[in-house]
């Protein structure tokens, strides 16, 4: 099966491998990666489901990546 193409404005880059990170450790690396949106949230928030390209979303317990998904 063929890999699923990376969007023109999004980076190459794996979000589960943000899940287990420090949440301000994941945001300076998934900046340098070339996000050019970050967004951390806190468990059970209530969102919009818009989808913005370039978006890193992450869901942040305790100060933890506990869940990472773009758009």
């Amino acid at each position: 099966m063929a890999p699923t193409p990376t969007p023109a404005g999004q980076p190459d880059d794996a979000p589960e491998a943000y899940v287990g990170l420090d949440a301000d450790r994941a945001e300076r690396r998934a900046r340098s990666r070339g996000w050019s949106t970050v967004r951390s949230l806190p468990p059970g928030s209530v969102i919009t489901m818009e989808y913005l390209e370039g978006r890193l979303n992450f869901e942040v317990d305790g100060g933890t990546v506990v869940r990472c998904w773009t758009g």
